[in-house]
């Protein structure tokens, strides 16, 4: 089950669990669109190709919250 992180590690950004706009790479690393297409959709932490994370609603995120442990190291 993906982790779902809050935030955009480069910019701090919140990415909520229930929206689109974050994007990933296999290692869970999450970024927000401005900075994924900035990044040419490459993790800067893997090289791995970041991809988009698909979102987690309803009973799903009710049961299976989503992680506030924020990675932006500003």
């Amino acid at each position: 089950m993906l982790e779902m992180r809050p935030d955009c590690e480069r910019c701090g950004t919140d990415l909520p669990a229930d929206e689109p706009g974050a994007f990933i790479c296999s290692f869970e690393c999450t970024f927000c669109a401005p900075c994924a297409e900035a990044l040419d959709d490459r993790c800067p932490n893997c090289g791995g190709e970041l991809m988009d994370r698909p979102s987690r609603v309803g009973k799903a995120l009710a049961n299976n919250p989503a992680s506030t442990e924020r990675h932006f190291k500003g």
